[in-house]
Order: structure tokens, then sequence, then C-alpha cells
């Protein structure tokens, strides 16, 4: 699931149900024992639908790295899953990228210290 772009920041790429319940689980748990964890760019191009519980294991993803300081970044969101988002108005509150790259690019910018 989570693959390590580098030491700052997690990359995952999700698929549908019942893998996503699954995938998301796991990134809450490698988060939560984490002493410092990475930034996380979550990918959603496999994805076609999400249930409530995912939507409650996204919000716990982000409030548990909004609290260390961590930026999420969700990517590659197909208009069904975003459709869901803006109906539930979770579309205010997450950070979106076209793609990984992007996201990624997105994720170090805010990283870096100023000069």
């Amino acid at each position: 699931m989570a693959i390590d772009w580098s030491s700052d920041i997690a990359i995952a790429n999700l698929a549908d149900e019942p893998a996503l319940s699954d995938e998301l689980s796991t990134l809450i748990e490698r988060i939560e024992s984490a002493e410092s964890p990475p930034h996380v760019v979550l990918d959603f191009h496999e994805v076609t639908y999400v249930n409530s519980s995912n939507i409650a294991q996204l919000l716990q993803v982000r409030k548990q790295l909004e609290d260390r300081a961590r930026k999420l970044v969700l990517c590659s969101v197909t208009d069904e899953v975003m459709s869901v988002l803006i109906v539930s108005g979770l579309n205010k509150i997450f950070i979106f990228a076209p793609d990984t790259l992007t996201a990624i690019a997105s994720v170090q910018i805010e990283d870096t210290p100023a000069s």
C-alpha cells in the first residue's frame, strides 16, 4: 500500500473496497505508531466509490497528521469520489492535487523552510 517516496513523504496508491478500508486502517496504524510520521499523499485514481466509513477514516488520517504538523494531499480523485466529497462539504477541508507528482511537489514546497 504505502510506498515511501522519501523519509518525509509516503504515497498510498488506493484501490476500491474492500481494500480501501484495509489500506486506510494500515495507514492510520502507521501514523499512530510513528514517532515522526511522514507527510501523506493518497492516490485515488483507482477508487470509484467511498462510503461513510472511508470518509471517517480519511478524516481520522487528516486529524492525526494535522496534529503532528504534517500534510495530507489527495490526488487523482475520480469524478465519482469528488462528487461525494463535494456533496458532503469535505472538498473544503482536504487539499487536492491533479496527480501524484504535483501532490509531492506541493508538500515539498510547503515543507521547505524559508530562507
